[in-house]
């Protein structure tokens, strides 16, 4: 917080959002192509990656985790977190609008906001989701009652 009493949010970089994405789009495609081969399809087949099966799977993995978490493992991975405007958290509404543009519409999605609203690092679907990507703090901290010990080399 600054003096006068205002939260201060650091948005999330282009480049760090890619990188999140990337680990999230692997996660879903393994996990997704792995469950289509147990239900007897074929391993891979070729598909839009933005339609089909890897869409759906992206989509609800993204409106569940960034629903209810506000970071996908991806985001986690990388210090990022979905949070409304005021820096809360969103709920399962706001989620699945911004994560219907990330699943089906990455392009598109990217390229307006780009376009539309340059500098202010949203996409469109944030834009109508009421949404923005933060960088947050690591969690440094100690459960109460347990000491971590780093042994010596």
């Amino acid at each position: 917080m600054s003096d006068e009493g205002t939260r201060t949010l650091h948005l999330a970089k282009w480049e760090t959002r890619f990188w999140a994405w990337l680990i999230d789009f692997i996660i879903v495609g393994a996990v997704v192509n792995v469950l289509f081969e147990l239900s007897g399809g074929p391993f891979f087949i070729a598909e839009p990656v933005f339609f089909g099966r890897n869409g759906v799977g992206l989509f609800v993995y993204w409106w569940l985790f960034d629903g209810y978490t506000g970071q996908s493992p991806g985001k986690m991975v990388l210090n990022l977190k979905v949070v409304d405007k005021a820096g809360g958290e969103i709920d399962l509404t706001a989620a699945a609008i911004e994560a219907f543009g990330k699943a089906f519409l990455l392009p598109l999605d990217c390229l307006i906001g780009w376009l539309a609203m340059p500098g202010r690092k949203l996409r469109l679907f944030n834009r109508l989701s009421d949404t923005i990507v933060i960088e947050v703090e690591p969690s440094d901290e100690v459960p109460e009652g347990v000491e971590y010990v780093i042994p010596e080399e």
